[in-house]
């Protein structure tokens, strides 16, 4: 399944990680993820006060996942976060052992890090992206794709046209992300080049995950067309269909100024939403994938379920003649 090379790597049995959710990517969920196999991810801002101190909530989370579990697991750092040098700082004092970087050149810390002993995963969205990415000496890149929740790259490329131009374009491992949910798209993902993928909004619908019921039954009721990608002409985003979100799309619409769109969208919707489950003013980040997902479940049975799925999908392929 996938490159045995990213499970040696990360010291994982199933090439599948866990995305750093930035609000909601939680001890409990991560260490029920590594737990599992796969490879779970905390994120600094994780159940954090609006007026909390992330330094200080980083230190909580690792502290809590090390006493849920032995197994690997990542910690997941936004390069734009105004703390993310010092974030950094509490990686190296902490011990840990894999680092993801996001939004913003992996350039001024990857040597730091990778000097220290920490592996480094850093999430691109194009092939020069993952080129450079490859020359900074990151360990591995994550390819995510327009359909994954979120922010996503300006350049808005499908994962399926994304993973295999990626794969030529570096000698490193690739990770696949966005859309992926089950097994069938593990296969898939896996013959397009990829080593492993990674999983964000499947996680969420978790009992482990701290995110909001409403926020969860909000991705449970989604369809196919429930999303969408708003925020163009300040951070593009997929979202679920709500009442910002279609309020904020119109907005870019008609022409609103960026100074304007600023205003509005404002701080802490991400937060409102995710962890306040204020649905009507609140910003659902959620992947295309939010279609096939129809029940909470333990984060474990993901992962299981994800192994079955992989390989009955796989017979499946196999038995077909072309």
């Amino acid at each position: 399944m996938g490159n045995k090379n990213i499970c040696n790597l990360l010291g994982i049995r199933h090439p599948i990680l866990q995305g750093g959710m930035l609000w909601i990517a939680n001890a409990e969920l991560a260490a029920s993820v590594s737990n599992a196999g796969a490879l779970g991810t905390v994120s600094p801002y994780a159940g954090m006060k609006d007026d909390g101190d992330p330094l200080e909530n980083l230190r909580l989370q690792i502290h809590r996942t090390r006493q849920l579990t032995e197994r690997p697991f990542a910690v997941n750092i936004p390069l734009d976060l105004p703390a993310s040098g010092l974030l950094m700082n509490i990686l190296l004092e902490e011990d840990v052992k894999i680092a993801v970087t996001a939004a913003g050149s992996p350039e001024p810390f990857t040597e730091l890090l990778r000097s220290s002993g920490i592996l480094v995963m850093h999430v691109i969205s194009s092939t020069s992206q993952a080129r450079f990415a490859e020359t900074c000496g990151v360990d591995a890149v994550i390819a995510e794709g327009v359909e994954a929740g979120g922010r996503i790259g300006r350049d808005e490329l499908p994962l399926f046209s994304l993973i295999p131009q990626v794969a030529d374009a570096v000698s490193i491992p690739v990770i696949a992300a966005g859309g992926v949910v089950d097994g069938r798209g593990m296969a898939a993902a896996f013959a397009l080049g990829a080593d492993g993928v990674q999983i964000g909004t499947r996680f969420i619908a978790t009992e482990e995950c701290l995110a909001h019921p409403n926020y969860k039954k909000a991705i449970l009721n989604a369809g196919d067309t429930d999303t969408i990608v708003a925020g163009r002409s300040l951070l593009p985003a997929r979202r679920l269909r709500s009442a910002f979100s279609l309020k904020l799309s119109g907005l870019e619409q008609s022409g609103t100024a960026v100074d304007f769109l600023n205003a509005f969208v404002g701080q802490g919707r991400t937060r409102k939403a995710q962890i306040d489950g204020d649905l009507e003013n609140g910003d659902l980040y959620s992947g295309a994938s939010a279609g096939l997902i129809e029940k909470i479940v333990p984060a474990a049975e993901i992962v299981k379920s994800l192994i079955e799925s992989y390989h009955h999908a796989i017979r499946k392929n196999n038995a077909l003649s072309l």
